[in-house]
């Protein structure tokens, strides 16, 4: 999950940059990503 955030977040990577970069697939990717989101809100809005 870390690996995925720093490469769409810092890297400014696409989704499917990051599925070939870490060979899964882009809706993995997207996954990873909608729960990489609700973490965060649910630590936001403690």
């Amino acid at each position: 999950e870390k690996k995925v955030f720093r490469m769409r977040f810092f890297d400014d990577m696409t989704q499917q940059q990051i599925a070939d970069e870490i060979g899964v697939s882009q809706m993995t990717v997207s996954r990873l990503e909608k729960k990489l989101r609700d973490k965060f809100k649910e630590e936001y809005y403690k």
